[in-house]
């Protein structure tokens, strides 16, 4: 009679704890990480040279007001690069969404009251999909290059908005949005920064934690690998288009609200702005890497720097030439960082770390 003797228990190998240096130095090498300790030298820098004027609650109340309407649309802008597309269209979308928007309102009733209101909001962001749908049909089925589809969506849509005006800037709008939406605050914080958190929140939910995420990032990296397991890729560039569109429909009203004007000329510049901040805050030109928080402080660097210019007293042309040497800086890095992962090594000189990008936001 034999005695069956079980097998001794096989220890489990415990991963070596990080210790507090290591981590550190593990949240510093995070590529979001990177980009705020730029942006917040930027903040030191003008609180050095004018503290009075520029380290003040209101001043920096004043930057996120300025951010929160490009940061909507960075959030579109985002996922669509990361397809390996580009929109050059999502200022006039904006402005077309808006005088929908605006007309809708006006022809409601006295054109006041929340009912009014949502009628507005619905038209705008429908207004919004539209465009996004036609741009993303465009790209996915008809095979236009991206550039060249937005840039004609972009001369269309401001076109149609001078058609329907006449060229004049539409003012109608419910006080209720203007004074709830364009000016009102919860706690001291403005609710347009509230909105525009609200959707930098769910961008980032959308891109890291949902299939829509991980098939929008796939497609950009490899399109055909993408084809050939299965997914639908023409659809999902359709989809990422027509929420880039939502957005920008969304945009338009909260432009609307606070301006309480539909401010036809005025972003013209609106989509170079937006594209800068995206490319600045990580997410590649090339496609299948991006990160939405690193848009958000991407847009806070030109933001920053033309406030600061202002309080200093220095033109504020500069600081397009600024954002222009960072805007080709970040390029330029991600070249650099490609490249030496296509030959197998990992990028380690100071500068391309400061721009290197992955996909995750923490």
């Amino acid at each position: 009679m034999s005695i069956e003797t079980k097998p001794a228990p096989t220890a489990v190998p415990t991963l070596p704890k990080k210790g507090l240096g290591e981590r550190v130095r593990a949240a510093v090498a995070a590529q979001a990480m990177q980009i705020v300790l730029v942006w917040l030298g930027i903040v030191i820098l003008f609180s050095v040279l004018s503290p009075t004027a520029f380290f003040d609650g209101s001043n920096f109340r004043n930057i996120a007001i300025s951010v929160s309407i490009l940061a909507v649309l960075g959030v579109g802008t985002t996922f669509i690069i990361i397809t390996a597309g580009i929109d050059l269209s999502m200022g006039t979308i904006l402005v077309f969404s808006g005088v929908v928007s605006s007309m809708v309102m006006e022809r409601m009733g006295d054109g006041q009251g929340w009912g009014v209101a949502i009628a507005g909001i619905a038209a705008a962001l429908l207004s919004g999909v539209g465009w996004g749908l036609l741009n993303g049909f465009c790209v996915a089925k008809l095979k236009v290059p991206p550039m060249i589809v937005t840039l004609g969506t972009f001369v269309a849509a401001l076109g149609l908005a001078q058609v329907l005006t006449g060229g004049i800037d539409l003012r109608a709008a419910p006080d209720v949005l203007v004074d709830t939406v364009g000016f009102g605050r919860i706690l001291g914080v403005p609710i347009l920064v509230l909105i525009a958190a609200a959707v930098v929140i769910l961008g980032i939910v959308l891109l890291h934690r949902t299939k829509f995420g991980l098939h929008t990032s796939a497609i950009g990296s490899n399109p055909e690998a993408c084809r050939r397991v299965g997914i639908n890729v023409d659809r999902q560039l359709i989809k990422v288009y027509a929420f880039a569109g939502l957005l920008a429909g969304l945009a338009g009203v909260l432009n609307l609200a606070f301006f309480r004007s539909t401010t036809i000329a005025g972003h013209s510049l609106t989509n170079l702005d937006v594209i800068a901040g995206v490319v600045i805050g990580g997410t590649s030109l090339f496609g299948g890497i991006g990160a939405v928080f690193g848009t958000v402080i991407g847009l806070l660097i030109p933001a920053t720097l033309r406030n600061g210019f202002v309080i200093l007293g220095v033109q504020p042309y500069w600081q397009q030439v600024v954002v222009g040497a960072f805007l080709i800086a970040a390029v330029y890095a991600d070249q650099v960082r490609r490249a030496a992962a296509n030959r197998g090594k990992v990028t380690t000189n100071l500068f391309t770390r400061m721009f290197s990008s992955n996909r995750k936001d923490v």
